[in-house]
């Protein structure tokens, strides 16, 4: 199991000075290795560094990079579910296909990185449902378990979940390394 590895897991709110990562990539793979490269080689420490984002087929995948601050600088989750519902008005149900999306980055000081990638196909629906959850989590329908993201337990929800995705790949390649160094 993964608490018997010898991992000490800090947030960055634990570690002094570490400087603003901006985000300036153009892909989700972009920023996640850029933030966990330069605080990688910041702290001299292996760092996990996530980006994720939402993907609407209609809109050639936006909002895509700009998740977070899809209606403008001060966006608000209420915001950008206010312009995602208005740039889809026009937009049929069966046309609203949508994939939550996220990489985890994992690097060394040295500037070795792995990838971890985890996709959560889904729809956006014409109104918000349930209030559970954050961000576009109210609109994004799992087809497959009839509940938005929003609705869904949490359980449910972080298993499925393109972060849930992205952490379980993570996960088989830690134990999987662990297994290598034991055979060593």
């Amino acid at each position: 199991m993964l608490r018997d590895l010898p991992v000490e897991v800090l947030s960055l709110r634990d570690i002094p000075g570490v400087p603003e990562v901006e985000e300036d990539g153009e892909t989700f793979r972009e920023n996640a290795l850029k933030k966990a490269g330069e605080v990688a080689r910041h702290t001299s420490e292996a760092v996990l560094a996530d980006d994720s984002g939402l993907e609407v087929d209609a809109l050639g995948g936006e909002p895509g990079i700009h998740s977070a601050r899809y209606s403008g600088e001060a966006a608000s989750d209420e915001s950008n579910n206010r312009k995602l519902l208005f740039d889809l008005r026009n937009v049929p149900q069966g046309k609203r296909g949508a994939a939550f999306r996220c990489v985890l980055a994992l690097s060394d000081p040295d500037g070795r990185s792995e990838v971890f990638e985890g996709t959560w196909r889904g729809e956006i629906l014409f109104e918000p449902r349930g209030s559970m959850g954050f961000g576009y989590d109210p609109l994004f329908l799992d087809t497959r378990q009839g509940l938005t993201a929003a609705e869904l337990p949490p359980e449910v929800k972080n298993r499925i979940s393109h972060r849930g995705q992205a952490f379980a790949k993570f996960r088989a390649w830690l134990l999987k390394k662990r297994s290598q160094e034991e055979q060593k």
